[in-house]
């Protein structure tokens, strides 16, 4: 299997240069159906037989689509599950990719266009190599894990295209090495305060919103810390922190000038919560504590929520998950650890579901997201073997 894998060593390479140079920032968002386009011929070349699934119109999103791929026709359903979109660059030289050192370069390449390569290719070999025995593997790509999936993984569900009685999924997230096995939920507000404008000559006849939005994020910059001493008793990396993680003001903004008096003003909240908690019970404890904010500072307030995501979770124990350790350790040498992704999964849409889920991929946490990013060549390759290895096992 590493040898077939390897004589393709090339062609991964080359295709995940396609990929990177395809601009898919999100937010905004650009240039997705563009990368579909790349994907499906990709997929199509190798005889896996893409479907290009087009998404309605949705915000600031550009052409959003779903890419899916059956391979193989027997009763059960592995699922190998992606993302193509990719949080904005430091620079636009981050969209042409390079190669040095055995690592390709370029936005995207950890998180997570080069765990896509892997994946593509991880099922060609399970196909080529017969090891698909009774079972299929079904390949999803996405196009809006970066702001929420509620778009396309959001489609997959409602459109009953997930199946519940498959045996496990994998996603590629840039996991450095480790297994994530549950992920925090998310909750995201923004938070409107209204007030009067007046100009800074007749202040005393305006309100200010300004004023009163930092009355009201007081109280919740109080829960962040509360929240921030109430650990998981799942396993994190050595340098995480072990309570759920509020952000409060990580975007704000405020009146019409220096010089008047801020008739209006807003603020976000962001909440990544362990899951051992509640998505609805936190969502209310949020805006319990905007709203009783509010009413101390005689404030009228609109809260939107942007995003209200549970938790996901399967047990380290489970027998996919043992399964998956053991090819791990079988491809790298070394039984790998089981932790809680620090945030938020595509896992989630599989594991509510009931369906073992898991993220793994060749990727660098660490460089992700970050000027410097890249994936290792050989780790790639690793990393492609990993999931055609779980596919016989757990099909074949």
């Amino acid at each position: 299997m590493l040898r077939w894998l390897a004589a393709r060593g090339e062609a991964m390479d080359s295709l995940l240069e396609q990929l990177v140079a395809v601009d898919t920032e999100n937010p905004p968002g650009r240039n997705l159906g563009r990368c579909g386009v790349v994907l499906a011929d990709a997929l199509g070349g190798l005889g896996l037989s893409p479907e290009l699934i087009e998404l309605a119109p949705r915000g600031e999103l550009e052409d959003p689509c779903i890419l899916r791929s059956i391979v193989g026709d027997g009763a059960r359903t592995l699922y190998f599950h992606g993302h193509f979109d990719v949080v904005p660059a430091q620079a636009p030289a981050q969209f042409r990719p390079t190669r040095r050192d055995g690592r390709i370069f370029g936005r995207g390449t950890a998180d997570m266009k080069g765990g896509i390569v892997s994946m593509i290719y991880g099922a060609a070999a399970a196909r080529e190599l017969g090891m698909l025995g009774d079972g299929r593997i079904v390949l999803h790509f996405v196009c809006d894990e970066e702001t929420g999936s509620a778009v396309g993984s959001g489609h997959l569900r409602a459109g009953g295209m997930i199946d519940p009685d498959a045996i496990a999924a994998l996603t590629p997230e840039p996991t450095s090495g480790v297994v994530w096995h549950a992920s925090r939920g998310a909750i995201t507000l923004r938070v409107g305060v209204a007030g009067r404008e007046a100009h800074v000559g007749q202040a005393h006849l305006g309100l200010n919103a300004f004023e009163r939005m930092i009355h009201i994020a007081e109280p919740l910059t109080e829960l962040a810390h509360e929240l921030l001493s109430q650990p998981t008793a799942l396993a994190l990396p050595d340098d995480g922190a072990r309570g759920s993680m509020l952000v409060v003001g990580g975007e704000a903004g405020a009146g019409a000038g220096f010089n008047v008096v801020p008739g209006s003003a807003w603020f976000s909240v962001d909440l990544r919560f362990n899951p051992e908690r509640d998505l609805e019970t936190e969502l209310a404890g949020l805006t319990d504590t905007i709203s009783e904010a509010a009413a101390r500072a005689g404030a009228e307030v609109t809260i939107d929520v942007l995003q209200r995501q549970p938790p996901g979770r399967t047990d380290q124990n489970h027998p996919a998950a043992v399964m998956l350790g053991r090819c791990v350790a079988e491809v790298e040498g070394r039984d790998p650890r089981f932790e809680l992704c620090p945030g938020s999964l595509d896992t989630r849409w599989y594991a509510q579901l009931g369906i073992p889920a898991f993220g793994y991929g060749a990727g660098r946490l660490d460089v992700s997201h970050g000027p410097e990013e890249y994936i290792d060549h050989a780790a790639m390759i690793r990393c492609a073997a990993v999931y055609a290895l779980f596919a016989d096992r757990m099909l074949g």
